[in-house]
């Protein structure tokens, strides 16, 4: 880890279990154990895993109005959801470039939490404190909290016995909703989220940083009665890669549009103002030049990010890979790609990727490449 890496809370709990660390968003990150990236994947589908994802950012937005000032900015309609629920959202440029997607959670009018991906928490909460209207405050608590994940069909067995008495009733949450236990954040509590980003039935805690580390040696010992152990992001990556969940940088960017990600589903259409609102509707009503498409390999290789579709072998180039990996549960190379839009193409078609100079053929597939049992 460099000086210029901020350490996770948790960052001598990873050295002691021999994590390979790396930079990810600003932070030295647990990348992966000495079990590896396929076993930590397969624990998540298969029982339950651990990660730690303190790196993403958390800010508070709270005061009268915090809510319509959020609704005012972010793509989605907080209107659809009601206290106590989550919602998926992006912060758009005027072009309708993504700045950033994100989670919000909603306690009440005006008590929010917002959690974005670490490297643009920064500018995120520079932006809404910019725009926020007299008694709404926006504070950027990324150092402060940390964030915990328990995912896997096995994960509410681990994380009711991790919680213990506290913890009766989060089971019964539903998918993306929250519960505040022991006070909640702003009395050094914590909040259990029915979130994630692997696709499984799954759980995020966010707590104080101070109390991560006991939290952390609670739910890894129930995680492991349950067959499952620590996962580093590597895994986090090929899970949510066979989800066809986007990450920000590579499906979603300043370049990358909502509507051209297949995102349109987390806007707002109907909403009067929203950053980006007047491109991102331009946009829709001309279609885009390019769409999200999930591939997958129906020949040896494996796709990486940066790598040129093309319509057949030897063909005209049609696009680009933005993911690609091994996927460890169909034992095949899958990929995300952006392509254009100039010539139809369809789940079932077949394309090309350019794999270092050898064709790869691709099936044109419907995401999730895997079945999703988040509910």
């Amino acid at each position: 880890m460099t000086d210029e890496l901020l350490p996770s809370p948790l960052h001598d709990r990873h050295v002691a279990l021999d994590a390979t660390l790396g930079e990810f968003g600003g932070w030295s990150m647990p990348i992966s154990y000495p079990g590896g990236t396929v076993a930590e994947h397969t624990s998540v589908r298969e029982t339950a895993g651990l990660f730690d994802v303190s790196h993403l950012g958390t800010v508070p937005i709270s005061g009268p109005g915090a809510a319509a000032h959020l609704n005012a900015c972010l793509t989605n309609d907080l209107g659809r959801i009601g206290p106590g629920r989550a919602q998926y959202t992006l912060a758009c440029d005027d072009r309708g470039g993504v700045e950033d997607d994100m989670i919000v959670y909603l306690a009440a009018d005006d008590d929010l939490l917002l959690v974005p991906n670490a490297a643009n928490s920064t500018r995120i909460v520079s932006a809404l404190a910019a725009d926020a209207p007299p008694g709404v405050t926006v504070t950027d608590r990324h150092r402060e909290l940390a964030v915990l994940a328990v995912q896997g069909p096995r994960s509410a067995e681990a994380l009711t016995a991790a919680l213990g008495a506290a913890g009766q009733g989060v089971a019964d949450l539903g998918y993306m909703a929250f519960t505040d236990l022991e006070g909640g954040l702003n009395d050094g509590g914590l909040r259990i989220c029915r979130t994630g980003y692997t696709g499984e039935l799954g759980y995020e805690v966010v707590l104080a940083a101070e109390a991560a580390p006991a939290m952390w040696d609670a739910l890894l010992a129930a995680v492991r009665a349950v067959g499952g152990g620590p996962c580093g992001l590597a895994a986090r990556d090929t899970l949510r890669t066979e989800m066809g969940y986007p990450l920000h940088g590579h499906e979603l960017s300043t370049e990358i549009s909502p509507v051209q990600a297949g995102s349109s589903w987390a806007v707002g259409w109907d909403k009067p103002a929203f950053w980006g609102r007047d491109a991102l509707l331009a946009e829709r009503a001309a279609g885009p030049a390019r769409r999200l498409r999930a591939l997958r390999a129906t020949g040896r290789g494996v796709p990486r990010a940066g790598m040129t579709v093309l319509d057949g072998e030897g063909g005209r180039p049609v696009g680009v890979v933005t993911s690609g990996t091994f996927s460890p549960t169909l034992r095949t190379g899958v990929a995300l790609a952006l392509v254009d839009t100039a010539g139809e193409v369809a789940v079932g078609d077949t394309l090309v990727i350019d794999v270092r100079g050898r064709a790869l053929p691709v099936e044109v597939v419907k995401p999730p490449l895997v079945p999703s049992h988040v509910r």
